[in-house]
């Protein structure tokens, strides 16, 4: 049975490379998208010029409900399905002081309790596999810009280390922290380079880091509970 990977949030940034990336390595692909219908059809095109098999997902994790469907939608279509990757994410620049119910609720809802369900989902349809969270490079410090983004990162930091334990031997589960590799969207490159300067490395990292970060956790049966920060060292600083 061909194996299948189910990528959320895949049709745009590091989600779209990270399809590509196991398209090229043979998984077929389920790829999930929300708002970017047209980016889906344009990134599963792409994949299917790899040879591998790609259906599109829709679906809007704000709603735990729907996000707890989308596991067992994508194993109608892929019954090799054995690896999920949780990287849709919403990021507001939001301080404490503005933080309303539902700017929290919306935060976690993607970016924390989506993950949540999506892993109790794929443990209860899989007999075995791999998850790969992203999170942030953040989730080390405690930074109060991106309030509520923040908050929800580090709870699904402290969840990829607690579901290790919970799932092992037959799942594995670890994480990327991503550090300056692509400004946020309506900012450029020298947004990026500006950020970079405050890491030892003082340079931007690249989508093909994030790729390698990747590719070691999917590649290798004996790391679970590992979240790789890909940040240049900033979570040091």
């Amino acid at each position: 049975m061909k194996k299948a990977a189910l990528i959320t949030g895949g049709a745009v940034r590091i989600g779209m490379e990270i399809s590509l990336n196991l398209a090229r390595k043979g998984y077929d692909i389920a790829l999930h998208y929300n708002s970017s219908e047209k980016e889906a059809l344009a990134t599963r095109g792409r994949i299917l010029k790899t040879g591998a098999d790609c259906e599109l997902f829709h679906c809007d994790l704000s709603s735990p409900h729907d996000a707890m469907e989308l596991v067992p939608r994508a194993r109608e279509s892929f019954r090799g399905l054995c690896v999920l990757v949780n990287n849709a994410s919403v990021f507001e620049n939001v301080v404490f002081s503005d933080v309303t119910p539902e700017f929290l609720e919306s935060d976690l809802a993607v970016n924390f309790k989506a993950p949540f369900f999506l892993s109790q989902s794929f443990v209860a349809e899989t007999e075995r596999g791999l998850i790969v969270n992203f999170l942030d490079t953040r989730v080390r410090k405690n930074p109060v810009e991106h309030f509520c983004y923040n908050l929800s990162k580090k709870c699904l930091y402290h969840l990829t280390k607690m579901l290790a334990r919970e799932l092992a031997p037959d799942f594995r589960v670890n994480a990327v922290c991503p550090g300056s590799v692509l400004a946020p969207p309506g900012l450029g490159d020298d947004y990026l380079r500006k950020m970079a300067l405050g890491a030892p490395m003082k340079r931007p990292g690249s989508i093909e880091d994030i790729i390698n970060a990747f590719n070691y956790l999917l590649e290798n049966n004996y790391v679970t509970g590992e979240c790789l920060f890909v940040d240049g060292g900033m979570s040091l600083t």
